[in-house]
């Protein structure tokens, strides 16, 4: 498709046009739904679906390689497993850095979030954490402890006053 503007410059959009079979569409339905709470939920998935769970894990991998699927992710309600605290911390690390320990804030157990971000004159912060705790005093041993293993003393914290609501899309109904 190419769309031309009045100036005459010309514009290509990258536009992909995927037929689902019934089977893949039905795999995209359910796997847009919550997990079932078991041992095995992409086996009791597959059973819904039809397929065995090694076929199903096959096709999710496949619609995967074609961006079908661009991603997959839990929604989990914090709240509700007891996390009445949560802490945005945002962390001011050595470039060259960045990934070793990155790496090592992702393997506190509190950390459910590790990501690093650009930055800016006025914002200079590059790594995030969120960190998840019972109250906010175990938050703040737990940044304590980050703090003192990355040796990273620049960093502020911000505290969530409330959950929002969280959806995911839905491509099916």
């Amino acid at each position: 498709m190419t769309l031309e503007r009045s100036e005459g410059e010309q514009f290509v959009l990258q536009c992909k046009i995927f037929m689902l079979t019934k089977i893949e569409k039905k795999i995209v339905k359910t796997l847009q739904d919550d997990l079932p709470l078991c041992s095995q939920p992409f086996k009791a998935i597959a059973e819904q679906v039809g397929i065995s769970e090694d076929e199903l894990l096959a096709e999710i991998h496949r619609l995967k390689q074609q961006s079908i699927i661009r991603r997959f992710g839990a929604i989990v309600y914090h709240q509700n497993l007891g996390m009445a605290a949560n802490a945005m911390v945002v962390w001011r690390a050595p470039k060259e850095k960045v990934q070793e320990i990155g790496e090592l804030m992702a393997t506190f157990p509190e950390v459910t979030h590790c990501y690093e971000r650009p930055t800016y004159p006025a914002w200079q912060y590059n790594l995030f954490t969120m960190i998840h705790g019972k109250s906010k005093d175990e938050c703040e041993r737990v940044i304590a402890q980050i703090s003192e293993q990355t040796g990273i003393k620049n960093y502020k914290q911000l505290y969530s006053t409330k959950e929002l609501k969280k959806v995911s899309m839905k491509y099916f109904e």
